[in-house]
């Protein structure tokens, strides 16, 4: 059978891959740049033909609330939103990382701080990897540089999520929500059955058989010393992701004199500025972080012992570049790239960036 090419931007692209990969529920609520998301949801009506429920909230704190029952069940559900509208999800979402339940989340990035722009930014970097809302806990970040890899990411973050059941979280930038390209779509997969379910999902809340004790999802717990169990248990979880799921992708890095690291649509921009300095004569390579979290640190810290110099280019005032300087520890010379407002580089802006901060 031929495959099904299709013509799309990357938001829709997350909306067909939820409906295609057999998700039982949608909740959000519209936020430029991420609102076709929805749009395309109401558009195709799954309720008609798969089941799959999907619900404009009344607001991002309700649609993180309803993930966290949906979730809660067992069943596969997801949210999608920009910047601001994360902000309000973070305590749901650390409640969600708290009682370790399996969703997905998609944050299509815009400029801020506050209400900022409608333009596209990376600017919540920390906010995802560094945990956006209160105590010790760890998303699964996915950082796709494609309309494919945001059809992609849909099952692989689900397929995360559930396999160490933990939220996921897809964090695209507003160029790649934005932009049409060729997409390849999934097949169509059907939905999980209750039975299926309750076989993948022991801990879930399915309606208490006499055969077991009640299941309670809680991230409550008033008792310190149990309360220091159940992080530590977090935490072995966390160090078994960061050894098993690390993904990230390199380009001409084998006799590179320079490294750039860069995600999502600056990973792209980098790419074309690599092509131009190496046409110059300049040894420069890309390292492509796939998850912001586990953060590739070993394969950075190799390079350290390789490369002369490296640039982070991202499009904020410098945040991935903390994690870039954690790994390599003082070897070598790193430095930040970046633009702010919602403007996006140019390929000759970073070249330039590789010849005054890091060759000069």
């Amino acid at each position: 059978m031929a495959e099904e090419v299709v013509l799309m931007k990357g938001n829709e692209a997350i909306a067909h891959a939820a409906i295609r990969c057999g998700a039982d529920g949608y909740f959000g609520y519209p936020i430029t740049p991420q609102s076709e998301v929805l749009e395309t949801l109401a558009e195709l009506k799954p309720w008609e033909t798969t089941g799959m429920v999907v619900l404009q909230a009344e607001s991002e704190v309700a649609a993180i609330n309803m993930v966290y029952g949906g979730a809660g069940t067992g069943k596969m559900v997801l949210t999608s939103s920009s910047s601001p509208g994360v902000s309000l999800k973070q305590e749901g979402i650390s409640y969600i990382a708290g009682a370790e339940l399996p969703c997905l989340i998609v944050n299509v990035m815009r400029g801020g701080p506050g209400l900022g722009t409608i333009q596209p930014s990376q600017a919540d970097y920390f906010q995802t990897v560094k945990g956006g809302g209160h105590g010790d806990y760890r998303l699964i970040a996915l950082a796709p540089n494609s309309v494919q890899e945001m059809a992609d990411f849909v099952a692989l973050g689900f397929e995360l999520a559930f396999k160490y059941r933990n939220p996921a979280i897809i964090l695209a930038d507003g160029v790649i929500g934005q932009m049409m390209e060729k997409v390849v779509l999934p097949p169509q997969k059907p939905r999980r059955t209750e039975a299926e379910i309750i076989a993948q999902c022991p801990w879930a809340t399915t309606g208490k058989p006499k055969t077991r004790e009640p299941n309670i999802i809680t991230s409550l717990e008033l008792k310190p010393d149990i309360m220091e169990v159940r992080n530590i248990h977090l935490q072995a979880k966390y160090k078994e992701i960061e050894e098993n799921e690390v993904r990230f992708e390199e380009i001409n890095c084998e006799d590179a004199d320079y490294l750039m690291i860069a995600f999502g649509s600056c990973a792209r921009i980098a790419q074309k500025a690599m092509e131009m300095a190496r046409a110059e004569g300049i040894k420069v390579g890309l390292l492509r972080p796939i998850t912001l979290w586990p953060f590739p640190s070993k394969a950075i810290a190799d390079y350290a012992n390789k490369v002369k110099g490296m640039l982070s280019v991202e499009l904020n005032a410098g945040q991935m570049v903390e994690d870039i300087r954690l790994a390599v520890n003082g070897k070598v010379k790193v430095e930040h790239f970046g633009r702010l407002g919602g403007i996006v580089p140019d390929p000759d802006e970073v070249v330039n960036a590789i010849k005054e901060k890091l060759i000069k």
